[in-house]
C-alpha cells in the first residue's frame, strides 16, 4: 500500500525531488504504542492489564518494560492548513481545533500550529481550554508544506515527557512546497512514537483524481501510525470526530518495549499486537522505521 501510495504521490506532484535532511534523532530506544481496544459493539474496554497483551517485532516476541492505562497524560500537536486551496474551509478547521481542546483532561496538553508555505505557531503546549486570539486571524494563503509540518510538530513532540503523543492534521492533504518527502514525515512521526489523525479538508470543488490524491496522502499517515482517517468532516461531523479523537487518546492504553533487535539501519520492522481475550478490536501502528 506504501509503495502505491508514493506512486500516486509522485504523480500527484510532477515526480519533483524533495530534500531528504537529517533523521530526527530522539535519545530513547523505548518503541511505545498506543492502542485502542474495542468490543464488538465498537465501545471501548477498560480494565485490561499489561498481561493481556503481547508484542512481537519482525515475529520476534518483544519484552513489555511500560504500561499505563486511561489515567495516562497525553501531548499533542494540532496542524491547521492555513494554505490557499483551503479557502473558506478553514474556519470550519479553527472551529474544530477549539473543540478540541474543550476536551482536554488538566494533565493534557496540546499545541497548536498552522502551515502554509510555512509552518508557523499559534499556540505552545498547554493544558488549558482557552485558545490564543491569533487562531481567529489565521487566513488562507500560500503554498503548502504538509510534510514539513508534520515534521516540526514530531519534533516538538520528542522533546516532551508524556509518552502518548498525537499529531491531529486538517489539511487538503495536496503538499507543494516541504523540503521534507511523505517518508521523512512518517519517520519523523514513528521516531517520535506519534499517532497522525488525518481530517480530510479537501474542497469539493477538487477534481476526482486530486481528492483522491489527497486522501490518500492523509489516510497512509493516518494508518501507518495507527491514528484515524476523518473521510468526510461538514460541520456536525467534524465536530463530533474531534470530540471522539480527544476521548480516544484519554482512554488508549499504551505499551512500551526495548527492541531485541538493537540495530539502527533505518528499516522498517513490522509491528504485531495480540490481545488474550477474544472478540475484540485493536488498533495500534503496524511497525516503526529503525532510526538511529
Amino acid at each position: 500500500m506504501f509503495l502505491s501510495f508514493m506512486v500516486a504521490l509522485l504523480l500527484a506532484l510532477g515526480a519533483k525531488g524533495q530534500e531528504e535532511d537529517a533523521p530526527l534523532t530522539i535519545d530513547s530506544n523505548l518503541v511505545v504504542l498506543n492502542v485502542s481496544v474495542r468490543d464488538g459493539r465498537g465501545l471501548h474496554v477498560s480494565g485490561l492489564r499489561q498481561s493481556a497483551f503481547s508484542v512481537l517485532e519482525d515475529g520476534v516476541t518483544q519484552p513489555v518494560s511500560f504500561f499505563a492505562a486511561e489515567e495516562t497524560p497525553f501531548a499533542a500537536v494540532i496542524l491547521l492548513d492555513s494554505s490557499g486551496s483551503m479557502g473558506s474551509n478553514i474556519s470550519l478547521a479553527r472551529s474544530a481545533a477549539i473543540r478540541f481542546l474543550d476536551g482536554l483532561r488538566p494533565e493534557d496538553n496540546v499545541a497548536i500550529y498552522r502551515f502554509d508555505s510555512r509552518v508557523h505557531m499559534v499556540q505552545d503546549f498547554s493544558n488549558s481550554r482557552d485558545v490564543n486570539e491569533r487562531i481567529f486571524e489565521v487566513k488562507a494563503d500560500g503554498m503548502t508544506v504538509l510534510y514539513d509540518a508534520i515534521f516540526k510538530a514530531a519534533e516538538e513532540l520528542s522533546k516532551r515527557p508524556e509518552k502518548r503523543r498525537a499529531i491531529i492534521v486538517l489539511s487538503d492533504g495536496a503538499d507543494t512546497q516541504s523540503g521534507r518527502s511523505a517518508t521523512r514525515a512518517l519517520k519523523a512521526a514513528s521516531a517520535a512514537n506519534a499517532v497522525i489523525y488525518s481530517v480530510d479538508m479537501t474542497p469539493s470543488s477538487s477534481t476526482s483524481s486530486g481528492r483522491q490524491a489527497s486522501r490518500a496522502v492523509l489516510k497512509d499517515f493516518a494508518e501507518k501510525t495507527g491514528g484515524t482517517f476523518v473521510e468526510k468532516p461538514g460541520g456536525a461531523d467534524l465536530r463530533t470526530a474531534f470530540e471522539a479523537i480527544v476521548k480516544e487518546l484519554g482512554v488508549q492504553y499504551t505499551l512500551g518495549y526495548e527492541p531485541l533487535n538493537e540495530k539502527k539501519d533505518g528499516k522498517w520492522r513490522s509491528i504485531e499486537l495480540r490481545i488474550a481475550r477474544p472478540n475484540l478490536t485493536i488498533r495500534t501502528r503496524d511497525g516503526y522505521y529503525a532510526v538511529k
